[in-house]
């Protein structure tokens, strides 16, 4: 399988690993990362399950293009379509548990079941959004890191692993600021309340106690507003579980992949 697929006249970077199992895992990425903060949660799933990672549209290695949350959902199904995965179980990390959120309800033939982690229906305000763009305008993504790092990962992470966050500075401050500014402008612009409240898959929503993007409270309020969905919190982690605690990620993916069986 090929590594990048033109879909919705978008170029897109992605990676396949095919396994055995029936049902799949396709991961979704949150704003300034790209496929790579998924790779330690992969690895500690069994290797019978196929598991598709992929780059948004403007960032990582896609082509920009999409606009909207559900032009980011389009390119989803779009490439999920092409690969020929359906009834999958969707995790997705904030503006990617957005995007997950949208495919559900747009396309439920794919989705089996959804890991929202870190997200809401609504993130932030149109003020705060239009704040964010505004700095990226003025200083660029390389004076806001070090604002953002602190809104992704908690105290304790960043202190017991200083190279792996310069890391993750480094992915961040490299992500296209045309593409960053797009998907600023689509979360800004975005409140999936009405479609969210009739989403019928079984859903499990992950949050963090340190999370200063999502805090523990707007999680919920989104695992409220999904009919008969599961609620969690992780204790000390902030706003990327998939890279602070990969293992406990995998553990509840495994378990949500069971459950579907």
């Amino acid at each position: 399988m090929p590594d990048f697929l033109r879909v919705n006249g978008r170029l897109h970077h992605f990676r396949f690993r095919a396994g055995d199992g029936a049902r799949a895992l396709v991961f979704a990425n949150s704003l300034g990362t790209d496929l790579r903060i998924w790779d330690s949660v992969i690895d500690r799933l069994p290797p019978d399950v196929p598991v598709l990672t992929y780059d948004k549209a403007g960032h990582g290695l896609s082509e920009g293009g999409a606009v909207t949350i559900p032009d980011f959902a389009s390119d989803l199904a779009a490439l999920m379509d092409a690969i020929r995965l359906s009834d999958a179980l969707i995790c997705g990390v904030s503006v990617g548990g957005m995007i997950a959120q949208v495919l559900a309800a747009e396309r439920p033939d794919l989705v089996a079941g959804l890991v929202l982690c870190n997200t809401s229906h609504r993130i932030g305000s149109a003020e705060s959004w239009a704040e964010r763009i505004d700095s990226l305008d003025e200083t660029g993504l390389e004076a806001m890191a070090d604002g953002v790092l602190e809104r992704w990962f908690a105290p304790g992470f960043q202190h017991e692993h200083p190279d792996l966050v310069s890391g993750y500075r480094i992915m961040l401050t490299r992500t296209p600021e045309d593409g960053y500014r797009t998907v600023c402008a689509a979360i800004r612009d975005t409140d999936l309340g009405d479609s969210t409240s009739r989403l019928a898959c079984p859903t499990l929503c992950i949050a963090g106690t340190e999370d200063q993007a999502t805090p523990p409270e707007i999680v919920e309020a989104t695992a409220n507003v999904i009919p008969e969905a599961d609620y969690t919190c992780l204790n000390g982690v902030g706003h990327l579980p998939c890279i602070e605690v990969p293992d406990q990620l995998a553990a509840l993916l495994c378990e949500r992949l069971e459950a579907l069986v």
